[in-house]
């Protein structure tokens, strides 16, 4: 019985299940093929080399990170829960944070944050503003809160970042 013909998704998800689990010196094809019980044969199939998977690996986080900046802009509904939204949408991603670390030594990866964290940063603008609240250090500490909760030692949840919301909202 032959095993079912991989498609690059399934290797992204595998890429991505890597990167969380050990970091990005995982995203090879070796380690990656073992993990997935298939060949480097398979990888190389739909991926020219490593750096080639690595690029479709941010480029897909970063397809889906804006994604749910475009779904809090055109979600109807309070300004105020479509701004809770997308931080407990932001912070429940387990990915990011890896990201964030392996920034520290890839130029691409920092590129790409870089790209996201400044549509999210003009998200969080818009929002603030169709609150009444024009002040752009708001936005600025509402995306470090989001930035830095995650590399917290603790689990993460919402619960800080709703804290923040309510006393930027309590200003107005």
């Amino acid at each position: 019985m032959t095993k079912p013909r991989l498609s690059p998704d399934a290797w992204l998800a595998a890429g991505f299940d890597a990167l969380v689990a050990d970091g990005p010196g995982a995203l090879a094809a070796e380690p990656l093929a073992r993990a997935i019980g298939s060949t480097k044969g398979s990888f190389y199939w739909h991926f020219k080399d490593v750096p080639a998977f690595q690029d479709a690996l941010l480029a897909a986080w970063q397809t889906q990170a804006l994604q749910q900046v475009m779904e809090a802009v055109s979600t109807s509904g309070e300004a105020e829960t479509r701004l809770r939204g997308f931080g407990r949408a932001v912070l429940g991603d387990r990915v990011e944070p890896k990201l964030r670390a392996w920034a520290q030594s890839d130029v691409r990866t920092a590129r790409v944050l870089a790209d996201v964290d400044a549509e999210r940063l003009h998200l969080l603008g818009r929002l603030l503003t169709t609150l009444g609240l024009g002040n752009p250090d708001f936005a600025r500490a509402l995306q470090a809160t989001l930035i830095g909760l995650p590399l917290l030692a603790d689990p993460c949840d919402a619960n800080p970042f709703d804290t923040l919301v309510d006393t930027i909202l309590a200003l107005d």
